[in-house]
């Protein structure tokens, strides 16, 4: 092959094609750098025809490049796979050297053994290793490093576990005196809603509050209604609010109702055609997808409503395994909000899919989740919606796997629960399950307690107060854990270096004063006969001093007031009396005057009206006539002989003959 030929890539260059002397391109199957300029190489290209040089340099002239590359070009195959050999094993000894020069390590392997054509000029055996030596190595290396890696992991995760969880310090939030049922906390952690068994919601601002810790509103949506759920919508501007009555609210992030749900008809017998709840409220939760909510109540049914409407969307009617109706206690939707778990007091876990608008039943159901005649407190999914957790009034909380509902994963026994709303909830990091335990009085503080996800093996306990431990949160933007206790406190646990916000904007701020307006009152008082031009001269005020003083001793010229009379006459209050009542009273009782006889209480005033006649005596003095009065006549009081005997008859005869 010649060496001054010009040689083009598959598809031709772009631009005047160059002439090059003795230079040859890597060609099609070259890998890295060519060899140096003093090594022969192998042409593989073949040779041109003069015809085709002529056409190719009138071409490059005219439209600027060399060709359209449609002149096909051979290959010497075996020539490509020794250069390649011959690269690869340059680029693979070069790397090796550079890790031995970093680590430190520079000594060569102990093994003589060669694969592959000899090394380029430059390079020893000490300083190479060979590709499946080294291949071989290292694959194990890398395993033994994953395996360490792994199991480094996992004692990381066991020992951190209990560390992660942020109860260092807390604050107390005085709500009232009675149970908290409800804990609310919006997405981004800035306000938090409180209810009691009191009837009242209070609504706590994290960012607005002080030291002094004190709620900014304080409302009552179902006046005499205890108050079961309160909640934010995931979008944080509406709270639904669940309580006694059958009528579920939902009201703005200030406490202005926005909707009221329709009260069903009590005497329908089926209660899918009534238009809402006919019973008592036990529980609802918002959908974390969407603008919709759903509640449960005693009359054996869970309704799903849309908060823009009145109306219900979907009437779900939970059956026992008889198929009589049983009530719901607990209701919530999984992380997706495809699915809305239900519990019953027939002891079973019913979870339907609300995608599906005519479903004949629900998709899991297990009967005998806990014991029967006890309430089901609450259920929650886990942060995959892999697990669902159950805590029930038998005293026991469980774990369930959605790929196998028909028995729990795990069970723990002896968690005291005296409360229909106690809650259990799962960590932000999905490792842990938090539930509470129920106390009475005197019988040791209410509990906190923390497990593993996987096994529930217990891994904490916090005490929180001498009362039960009710509601519970676990914020996975704050990293504050919210409790509600049965005393009417709410608890905020956290940590300063692994939670944001929340509670550590209000620890912060110091108590605001009030403020006061202090001014001093430089006020002149001025009576009219202190002023100069009521004053009298030098010579007269002497007199003038006397003579005031006479006055001011004679009752009559000074106006003394009467003293007050001794007596109840003049219609003052006597010295005595302190008031008007007591003084009628007192006179009241000295009063003896019987006037049960009209005409002798008209004749005790004949004297005194002859003597000093004057209403009627003056007037008819000449035409009146002489009044005369009957005198009453002495009778003899006959008396009752019937019950006296007859000789005592005969003798009393004989005397008055």
């Amino acid at each position: 092959m010649a060496n001054n030929s010009d040689k083009t890539s598959g598809f031709g260059s772009f631009g005047p094609s160059e002439t090059k002397k003795s230079e040859d391109s890597g060609g099609f199957g070259s890998f890295g750098p060519g060899p140096s300029q003093g090594e022969n190489k192998q042409t593989t290209e073949p040779k041109m025809d003069e015809g085709e040089n002529v056409d190719s340099d009138a071409m490059s002239k005219t439209m600027g490049f060399s060709g359209f590359g449609k002149k096909a070009r051979t290959f010497d195959v075996e020539a490509l796979v020794q250069e390649t050999k011959k690269t690869a094993q340059q680029q693979h000894s070069q790397k090796q050297l550079e890790k031995k020069t970093e680590t430190g390590n520079n000594e060569g392997s102990d093994s003589e053994d060669e694969i592959g054509p000899p090394l380029p000029p430059g390079f020893g055996k000490e300083t190479t290793q060979s590709t499946d030596n080294v291949t071989k190595k290292k694959s194990d290396n890398d395993n033994d490093n994953d395996d360490d890696e792994d199991d480094d992991d996992e004692d990381e995760d066991e020992q951190t576990l209990e560390s992660n969880i942020p109860v260092s310090h807390e604050i107390t939030l005085e709500h009232g005196d009675k149970t908290i049922s409800s804990l609310g906390l919006d997405p981004a952690g800035a306000r938090l809603v409180s209810g009691s068994f009191d009837f009242d919601v209070k609504f706590w601002d994290f960012a607005a509050m002080d030291i002094s810790l004190k709620s900014f509103r304080t409302f009552r949506p179902c006046e005499c209604h205890q108050i079961r759920t309160s909640q934010f919508s995931h979008t944080g501007d509406m709270i639904l609010i669940v309580a006694g009555n059958s009528q579920a609210k939902v009201v703005d992030r200030d406490g202005f109702e926005i909707m009221e749900c329709v009260k069903g008809d009590q005497y329908i017998v089926d209660m899918s055609k009534t238009k809402g709840h006919a019973a008592m409220l036990n529980a609802g939760c918002w959908n974390p997808k969407a603008k919709e909510f759903c509640t449960c109540a005693n009359d054996g049914t869970v309704r799903l409503w849309d908060p823009n409407e009145t109306k219900q969307r979907r009437v779900i009617k939970l059956r026992s395994v008889d198929g009589r109706k049983t009530c719901p206690t607990s209701c919530c939707y999984d992380r997706d909000g495809k699915l809305v778990a239900a519990g019953c007091v027939d002891g079973s876990i019913q979870v339907w899919d609300v995608r599906k608008q005519n479903s004949a039943g629900p998709v899991y159901k297990c009967v005998v989740a806990h014991k029967r005649g006890t309430d089901i407190s609450s259920l929650s999914f886990s942060y995959d919606n892999r697990t669902v957790a159950s805590r029930g009034g038998d005293d026991t909380l469980k774990l369930w796997d959605t790929r196998n509902f028909r028995g729990p994963m795990a069970v723990e026994q002896g968690l005291t629960n005296y409360h229909a709303m106690t809650d259990c909830l799962f960590s932000p990091d999905d490792k842990m399950v938090v539930t509470g335990t129920s106390t009475k009085k005197g019988d040791g503080p209410g509990k906190l307690v923390f497990y593993s996800r996987e096994t529930l093996e217990k891994l904490a306990v916090l005490p929180v107060s001498d009362s039960s431990v009710v509601r519970c949160l676990w914020h996975p933007k704050l990293n504050q854990i919210m409790v509600g206790c049965g005393d009417g406190e709410v608890k905020v646990f956290y940590d300063p270096q692994k939670s944001h916000n929340g509670a550590l904007l209000c620890t912060a701020k110091k108590k605001r004063r009030a403020k006061q307006i202090e001014f001093v009152a430089n006020t002149h008082i001025i009576t009219p006969h202190s002023l100069p031009l009521f004053r009298d001269s030098n010579a007269t005020s002497k007199l003038a001093r006397k003579q005031l003083e006479k006055v001011r001793k004679d009752p009559v010229k000074s106006h003394r007031p009467d003293l007050p009379i001794t007596s109840g006459k003049g219609g003052r209050v006597a010295a005595t009396g302190g008031t008007l009542s007591s003084y009628i009273v007192s006179n009241l009782a000295k009063r003896k005057i019987d006037d049960s006889n009209p005409r002798e209480a008209i004749l005790r005033h004949a004297k005194e009206a002859e003597e000093n006649p004057f209403w009627v005596s003056p007037a008819y003095k000449e035409t009146q006539p002489t009044p005369i009065f009957h005198e009453e006549e002495e009778e003899e009081q006959e008396e009752d002989t019937r019950d006296i005997p007859h000789w005592t008859k005969k003798q009393k005869l004989e005397e008055n003959n």
